[in-house]
């Protein structure tokens, strides 16, 4: 009879933990190799970019430029972690940003591990750690 309480208990604690880390959920992003090194990559595995004319904590890039460079997107739930944060766009969306930086994909890169927009107008860059 024991066992079954302790076992009961393990599972709801187990279950505690699993719901309170989907409220708090870390940032969709990743490390990955490409030919730049270690490169942040979003949950597709899609290069991240930065731009130049960014100022930390706020997007330069929106309108047509965003359709070609789409922000990587937050949820309203999605809370910070670490080096990453949340801000909220001149539309209103919310979007990551790593170390201040607001992160982008871009529209050209095809597969995972693409950084066609590495440099584009002296300005975009991958995003490293």
């Amino acid at each position: 009879m024991l066992k079954y309480y302790l076992r009961t208990i393990a599972a709801i604690l187990a279950l505690s933990a699993g719901l309170a880390t989907s409220a708090y959920a870390d940032a969709p992003v990743k490390t990955a190799a490409t030919a730049k090194g270690q490169t942040l990559v979003d949950g597709k595995g899609m290069t991240l970019y930065i731009f130049a004319k960014d100022t930390d904590g706020k997007s330069a890039c929106n309108g047509g430029c965003a359709a070609n460079w789409p922000p990587l997107a937050a949820a309203d739930a999605d809370k910070t972690s670490g080096d990453y944060s949340i801000l909220t766009r001149d539309d209103g969306a919310k979007q990551w940003a790593y170390k201040g930086k607001p992160l982008y994909t871009w529209a050209k890169d095809m597969k995972p591990g693409d950084i066609t927009g590495d440099g584009f107008n002296g300005a975009w860059h991958v995003a490293q750690p």
